[in-house]
């Protein structure tokens, strides 16, 4: 993998009337130059999920059943899953704030053609779109974020990076009642269109605040050659990811030659990447960063727990325990408030090991709790032991991020970013999964515990890798 150059000195005290910020000058970015990320990077999430509670109306407009309108939540994770990797290469060679804007067009393209759809494949495509779009801001962000450090010592992003991870953790938790109130008002359009008003102020506040990208020659040097953008190793990245997230959407009647093309695709991949010299996945950076493939392991570990609470647990909380849906998000909803708050002082003092520690440690503790329920469980023990699960919800976004940002290569940190999202979708269909095979045509006690033994079996995982990848991560 070829180093690029890092943003100029020059660049850098664009700023500050031509010449080089003082330390103090640089010590963190400021609000305005985070707000406009944390926007970016919270519109994939809030996309996820603000669909949820709109699925049933959308079928009944286009006559459409469960088997049809679920692909509206595939399309997006597909789409997210191969984009965020993809959008943050593009960034990189491209520039970050170019790549940035694009995405945000086309989420507003997206939502455009979500409000105004006669039928379900042009929503479908909606999706996509949305999918492709909301993918630039994320691994773009993370780019943005580290050129902006690369001149500034000493540079403090640790509250920058922990913004942006809140910024996803609570509007992925307000999207499912935001859906809700939204559609209730309005109608389910309202969920597509709410894109195009956030996409316009973002592209207002990103052009007024994120500095611009440099110049061709400096972004690549001068004495570099441009290398070409390796569209093998996309295409074959993204048929991988595709087969695989395929094959395990559906484990109950597994088809095995989707398991079959994963395998010939991923082996086509990496002696494709290991011999090209601008690689997409530079597989051999990952073969020796031992550390960073971790991080990726303990990301996909720590959102199949997340998910399996946020969808498993709440089915059987309405199943089970009779519970309604707005008694559900209610009972749900401190442990999304403490993942936000709890995150707050680990991220501004950009406690990595700490955090990483704390997830490990919840992630045994929640699912032994979670033994314990049963149909008679009193509420305020099921409120207490979900939030457990905020800690690894919380701490396990902070402690990740600042993990890769650690230890990606500052000229792969989109495509490491990317990837990092990949490994969260990867996590959120092997709960989906799991789900499926525990509880079957319904959600009971038995096949709640049977989810619960899956996941103290992973939590135990996480706690015996945790160790050995955050003792050579800096402290603070």
């Amino acid at each position: 993998m070829k180093i690029r150059k890092t943003p100029s000195a020059r660049h850098a005290a664009g700023k500050t009337g031509g010449r080089p910020p003082e330390p103090h000058e640089a010590a963190a970015p400021g609000w305005r130059f985070t707000l406009p990320l944390m926007l970016g990077s919270s519109l994939n999430p809030i996309n996820s999920s603000i669909i949820a509670t709109t699925l049933i109306a959308i079928g009944h407009t286009f006559h459409a059943g469960a088997a049809s309108t679920i692909w509206l939540v595939s399309a997006l994770y597909l789409a997210s899953a191969i984009g965020q990797p993809t959008m943050g290469r593009l960034a990189e060679r491209l520039g970050p704030r170019r790549v940035f804007v694009a995405g945000l067009t086309l989420v507003g393209v997206g939502g455009a053609l979500g409000t105004v759809a006669t039928n379900l494949p042009t929503l479908v495509a909606a999706r996509v779109i949305l999918g492709v779009g909301t993918s630039a801001g994320y691994p773009t962000a993370m780019v943005i974020v580290r050129r902006w450090a690369a001149d500034r010592e000493p540079a403090r992003t640790g509250g920058t990076l922990g913004a942006l991870a809140i910024a996803a953790q609570v509007t992925s938790a307000l999207g499912l009642p935001l859906g809700g109130l939204l559609a209730a008002a309005a109608g389910w359009r309202i969920t597509f269109f709410i894109n195009v008003p956030l996409v316009l102020i973002g592209v207002l506040m990103t052009f007024a605040w994120v500095p611009r990208d440099l110049p061709r020659a400096e972004r690549t040097g001068e004495s570099v050659p441009q290398a070409r953008l390796d569209l093998p190793g996309i295409v074959l990245f993204s048929g991988t990811i595709a087969s695989l997230l395929f094959f395990l959407n559906d484990l109950h009647h597994p088809r095995w030659w989707l398991c079959a093309l994963v395998v010939v695709l991923l082996v086509a991949l990496v002696l494709w990447e290991r011999r090209t010299d601008d690689p997409f996945v530079d597989v051999r950076m990952l073969s020796r960063n031992k550390p960073l493939s971790a991080t990726y392991l303990r990301v996909c570990l720590t959102f199949l727990l997340n998910y399996c609470i946020l969808y498993g647990l709440t089915q059987w909380l309405q199943e089970t325990r009779g519970l309604s849906a707005i008694g559900v998000g209610l009972l749900i909803l401190p442990m999304s408030v403490f993942a936000a708050l709890i995150s707050l002082p680990f991220a501004r003092r950009n406690l990595v090991r700490s955090a990483l520690y704390c997830t490990a440690a919840a992630a045994v503790i929640g699912p032994a709790g979670l033994l314990l329920f049963t149909s008679t469980t009193p509420i305020w023990v099921l409120v207490l032991i979900t939030m457990v699960f905020g800690v690894v919800s919380g701490l396990g976004v902070i402690g990740n991020q600042a993990a890769l940002y650690q230890q990606a290569p500052a000229e792969a940190v989109g495509v490491a970013a990317g990837l990092m999202r990949t490994f969260t979708y990867l996590g959120a269909v092997l709960s989906s999964s799991l789900i499926s095979l525990s509880f079957g045509d319904r959600a009971t006690d038995s096949g709640l515990h049977t989810i619960t033994l899956a996941l103290l079996g992973l939590g135990a995982v996480l706690l015996a890798i945790t160790p050995s990848g955050a003792r050579k991560l800096k402290a603070s």
